[in-house]
């Protein structure tokens, strides 16, 4: 008889699924696990908190565009976890969470780390979570979780894994590990297509704005030949960024903000094609100063529920949206390339003067420290086609959209509908890890508030040698939420905001990692010509003003972003 543990079909059931690393904090309970992925050369990332270890497959995720792995341990483990797989839900990132628990012998008998029902808790928030009850069934519903986590709209996936279950010795000559290939090719209709690029040669000023689940799939090729006959210029959301990077200037419209303010000028888009984009957050929640309520509405997604969620729409089709790009780019082949140079020009003008009037106000503003979107150009400056740009922190984020799009990233990766503070770090770890073979590099842009949820990652990054860049924009505060008391309050209102005592570079330089301190333009940009030229985990802690508020924080409370902003008072 040829046996094996649990935890040695978990491993070779990865193998087989094609994963070769996974993140993860060492426990007892799945240390069968741990053993046997050194025996089946899956590796395992560390981290020092599980959360980090969750965001990181998240990270893993979004850089490959490929299934991402955490493992944790039973109780506190998996409440630690809550939030990456939150974060993963909402942003329909397909994340394999595995966690052990308490031995199924020991249901209902008080025992350490058992007495909650994690299934029950990661249910709500998860495409599909589950226990296993016995070790023969772990190849199948491993395959089985690989397969849901990974089919559009995708998602995280959790397998609840007892004690017993993963120490439990069982015969392996009649368990098979099953392949069942999946196929994402689920595109549209010839008629579909047809229908959807009449539409767009019909339309006078249309534009095409992409979102997530039109990254999956590889077809960023197919988007720019898109783009190309049908004259429509492309914008997306945050983490559709990287799939308009080989895309022509004048068709490259950058992150979907640059469309406000465009119905004043007399020429908003008259259609506006979806694709992958969900209505809420990133298009200005239906009010129509985004996505013009008056233009016909084309959205594909592969989420039934998400088409015309906050505003009509003239035609909505079901199916993946990266495979739907590859179809509308096959058919539009046949066709002569629409020419729209006096819309392509107008509207390029038009995300220029708001950018240029961005930076103006910036340039005019004399602060006491570095204006943050100076230091965010600077970082912009040493952005290439080949980096992943991470950004966490809310004024960090909002003041980096401003500039990120013009760099033209591999992709850009930010918060999503959560809006969790602290989940940057693990990401980036994810991220450097997915490219660090490559030679590529990521650059991880934070505030001082949202480092320190894991700023023990440093010591991750060290013992991994992971080359990732840590930019630290310290203003000294919890700055957005500073910003908030202010306006509703005043600035005698001011409370448990202010951050004063973070020395990060130093933090840094304990766990092992280089450490810089910028206070202007200068030395921020020779400490990133180092960091990038050094090729190790290095820490830049840049002292910015507080004062400045962007442009997408008035738009978030109701202002006009392109007016003049106001002061916050310090």
């Amino acid at each position: 008889m040829t046996s094996a543990t649990g935890g040695e079909l978990v491993a070779r059931t990865l193998r087989a699924a094609g994963v070769e690393k996974l993140f993860s904090l060492h426990g007892a309970h799945i240390d069968t696990i741990f053993q046997a992925c050194t025996d089946q050369g899956v590796s395992i990332v560390d981290t020092r908190h599980e959360a980090a270890a969750g965001h990181a497959a998240e990270g893993h995720a979004r850089a490959t565009r490929k299934l991402g792995v955490a493992l944790v341990t039973a109780g506190g483990g998996f409440t630690n976890v809550m939030t990456p797989i939150a974060n993963a839900f909402l942003d329909r990132t397909p994340v394999l969470f595995l966690t052990g628990s308490g031995a199924l012998r020991d249901d209902e008998t008080n025992t350490l780390q058992a007495g909650i029902d994690q299934v029950a808790i990661a249910k709500p928030v998860t495409k599909w979570a589950h226990r296993v009850s016995s070790a023969e069934q772990i190849p199948r519903l491993i395959m089985q979780a690989v397969r849901i986590a990974t089919t559009a709209p995708r998602g995280p996936v959790l397998l609840d894994l007892p004690w017993d279950v993963l120490t439990s010795q069982v015969d392996v000559a009649n368990i098979d590990i099953p392949l069942q290939p999946i196929s994402h090719s689920s595109g549209l209709r010839v008629e579909d297509a047809d229908t959807v690029l009449d539409l767009l040669r019909k339309a006078q000023r249309p534009v095409i704005v992409v979102g997530s689940e039109a990254c999956y799939g590889g077809h960023a090729d197919a988007l720019s030949l898109l783009a190309d006959k049908t004259g429509a210029p492309v914008f997306s959301d945050t983490e559709g960024l990287g799939q308009l990077s080989g895309i022509p200037d004048l068709l490259h419209g950058g992150l979907i903000q640059g469309l406000h303010g465009l119905g004043k000028t007399g020429a908003a888009p008259d259609l506006v094609l979806m694709l992958g984009l969900r209505f809420g957050l990133s298009t200005g929640h239906g009010t129509g100063q985004l996505i013009p309520r008056d233009a016909r509405i084309v959205q594909i997604d592969p989420d039934a529920r998400e088409l015309g969620r906050l505003q009509p729409v003239h035609l909505g089709l079901v199916a993946d949206a990266s495979a739907a790009i590859r179809s509308l780019a096959d058919r539009a082949q046949a066709h002569d390339r629409v020419i729209r140079s006096a819309w392509q020009e107008r509207l390029a003008k038009h995300v220029r003067r708001r950018r240029d009037l961005v930076l103006d106000q910036a340039k005019g503003a004399k602060g006491a420290a570095l204006h943050p979107l100076e230091a965010s150009a600077i970082v912009a400056a040493h952005i290439d086609e080949d980096t992943i740009v991470i950004a966490d922190g809310a004024l960090t984020y909002l003041w980096l959209t401003e500039v990120v799009a013009k760099a033209r990233p591999a992709a850009f990766l930010c918060h999503g509908y959560l809006g969790s503070m602290g989940v940057g770090f693990g990401i980036a770890v994810g991220a450097q890890d997915a490219v660090k073979a490559k030679g590529k590099r990521a650059i991880f842009v934070t505030g001082d508030g949202a480092v320190g949820y894991s700023i023990a990652e440093f010591d991750t990054l060290v013992r991994h040698g992971l080359p990732l860049t840590v930019i630290v924009m310290n203003n000294r505060s919890w700055g957005a939420t500073l910003h908030f008391q202010q306006f509703t309050g005043g600035p005698e209102r001011i409370t448990h905001t202010r951050l004063e005592n973070g020395n990060y570079h130093d933090v840094a330089s304990a766990f092992g990692a280089d450490a810089h301190i910028a206070t202007d333009a200068k030395s921020l940009s020779t400490a990133l010509a180092a960091a990038l030229t050094g090729n190790r985990p290095t820490c830049i802690n840049v002292i910015v003003d507080i004062d400045p508020i962007p442009p997408e924080e008035l738009f978030i409370m109701g202002m006009d972003p392109l007016a003049p902003p106001p002061q916050a008072a310090t």
